[in-house]
């Protein structure tokens, strides 16, 4: 048998991206299952949502955007942490970078290990890696929520953290007047989850039920299509949850039997592969999902540490 190519780092082909108009001054870019992105109008300017992995991939979905707005960017929000969402941070002159509490802790704790973990795992996604200045530090955090005002008859945009999910600090922002919710990696429609940062148990129950809470008639995930009508956007929460579920039952089932790691991706893999198997990334992130819901089965509530040994090391034991 042919020997799996570490991650993605084989998916060097072009994707499609697709500038959105979710509604008047509220706008999303999706990439057939890479990062999606987005900002949003203020009366006198805008707030972007993610950054992408480099200055020139931000400049990138900067140039679509300022086809529909030339206002200021003053606020740039970050979902979480990860190298792929903030790395591009300084091509957006953004006044102020906001991001929870824990993202801030996760930068300081782990950020140039993510960074080259996730360059070794995605090199795609890295165009002109040489034009990032460093790592990416939020100059506001909070915990809870955080309400921005967007003047005239706009509404606010809401902020706000719903629990330990994809990581320990993702947030929502949510535009209650359009009832349109940007999810980051807590939901993901039609693709697979990235799980190796996660807390599975509350993302799979107490957090999803907070997203799904929202009641959103537009939903835009970490990845695919954005979700439309509030059907879509519950089967984009019930898909996500389910893959979670998932897992936790197969690997669960293994460690209480006093089977291996490798049994218990093995079992996961198979379980669900023919739900799942034919979404972005699928093969790419398990093994790391797996390792780290096993961990949490051990006991290990914070995450360890990816680097980019460790990467390789995993996915030589449990994927090839």
């Amino acid at each position: 048998m042919a020997k799996k190519p570490f991650a993605s780092s084989a998916d060097l082909g072009d994707k499609v991206e697709t500038l959105e108009v979710l509604a008047d001054g509220v706008y999303a870019l999706t990439a057939e299952g890479d990062p999606n992105i987005g900002a949003i109008e203020a009366e006198d300017f805008l707030i972007a949502f993610e950054a992408r992995a480099t200055p020139k991939a931000a400049r990138d979905w900067l140039v679509k955007l300022r086809e529909h707005t030339d206002k200021p960017i003053r606020y740039l929000v970050l979902s979480h942490y990860h190298a792929v969402r903030v790395l591009g941070a300084s091509e957006f002159g953004a006044d102020s970078i906001i991001a929870h509490e824990q993202t801030r802790f996760l930068i300081n704790e782990r950020g140039k290990q993510d960074w080259d973990s996730e360059f070794g795992r995605m090199p795609r996604l890295f165009r002109e890696p040489e034009g990032i200045p460093g790592l990416t530090h939020p100059d506001i955090t909070f915990n809870d929520r955080l309400e921005i005002p967007l003047g005239g008859d706009r509404g606010d945009l809401v902020l706000e953290y719903c629990g330990r999910g994809h990581t320990a600090g993702d947030i929502c922002a949510w535009l209650p007047k359009h009832k349109i919710l940007f999810a980051g990696d807590l939901v993901e429609a039609e693709a697979a989850l990235y799980t190796g940062d996660a807390f599975h148990f509350d993302w799979a129950t107490s957090t999803l039920d907070k997203v799904k809470q929202y009641g959103a008639e537009t939903l835009i995930g970490g990845r695919g299509a954005t979700a439309r009508g509030n059907e879509a956007v519950n089967a984009a929460i019930e898909q996500t949850r389910g893959f979670l579920q998932g897992m936790i039952t197969k690997v669960g089932e293994v460690h209480k039997a006093g089977g291996t790691l490798k049994q218990a991706f093995e079992a996961t893999h198979a379980h669900l592969e023919p739900k799942f198997g034919r979404w972005p990334i699928f093969e790419h992130c398990l093994p790391f999902d797996v390792q780290r819901l096993w961990d949490e089965f051990e006991g290990i509530d914070w995450p360890r540490i990816w680097t980019a040994e460790r990467d390789q090391q995993v996915w030589d034991q449990l994927q090839d």
